[in-house]
């Protein structure tokens, strides 16, 4: 291990005492996952294969679909896994210990999301934050907060450095947008390299969840005004 690297294992542990183990090692100055050397890519991290409609990459330039590439060595550990079997999952960093019992497509779907988050797609880039700051198994009121949080934390920082900023959260809505059409092209290659559903179930779940924060960011967060009261806010709005 490398001191200027992060650190995240996945276990899982099943009925059958069977015992699946991820790493996932993130270069913390670019936050950007370091992938393990495997054989020549499969065919469905080509770029043109099922390439998202809002893709921003030429194939000259990036043969591979970063994202795809990235979930190349997750596809061969864990693609013949079945969504509804349950599993014990632990994540482990230098930090802590997160541990859950949950589906495997849960599960799947929190790892799918962090390595998403540190591949090198335009629009993946703004997740690095939430990446930084990994939650696990997170429920949909968490990854609300902390994208909104995430989202308005980085507009202080373009208005600390004079650029245009916004508190409006119409373009983090569409950032989600951008999300779900990502989701979807990966859930038509995931079909092709799967004999089973659990990592498609996941990525579709992921997407859920997208869907989720984008519909209900403006609502999630009324939901939690009364928590701000400290702040000088009123608990209900006008």
């Amino acid at each position: 291990m490398t001191d200027q690297n992060l650190h995240f294992l996945y276990r899982f542990s099943f009925a059958d005492n069977k015992v699946i183990e991820f790493a996932i090692e993130i270069d913390q100055t670019t936050m950007t996952f370091t992938r393990p050397q495997l054989k020549e890519p499969p065919f469905w991290t080509e770029l043109e294969y099922h390439q998202c409609s809002n893709c921003t990459l030429a194939k000259e330039e990036s043969p591979q679909c970063p994202v795809a590439v990235n979930l190349q060595p997750l596809m061969e550990l864990c693609g013949t896994l079945i969504s509804y079997e349950s599993v014990a999952l632990e994540v482990i960093t230098p930090e802590r210990t997160i541990s859950g019992k949950t589906t495997m497509q849960r599960a799947l779907s929190s790892l799918l999301g962090l390595i998403m988050a540190t591949s090198p797609c335009p629009h993946t880039e703004h997740l690095k934050p939430m990446a930084r700051f990994h939650l696990p198994l997170a429920s949909d009121d968490e990854t609300i907060y902390r994208s909104t949080s995430m989202y308005l934390l980085g507009q202080y920082f373009k208005y600390k450095q004079g650029l245009e900023h916004t508190f409006e959260l119409d373009e983090l809505m569409q950032r989600y947008h951008n999300l779900q059409i990502i989701n979807k092209a990966l859930a038509n290659r995931f079909r092709a390299a799967s004999t089973e559903d659990a990592t498609v179930n996941a990525i579709i779940l992921l997407d859920l969840l997208s869907r989720s924060v984008s519909w209900s960011i403006e609502d999630g967060l009324e939901e939690i005004r009364c928590l701000f009261q400290g702040y000088g806010i009123n608990a209900e709005t006008d």
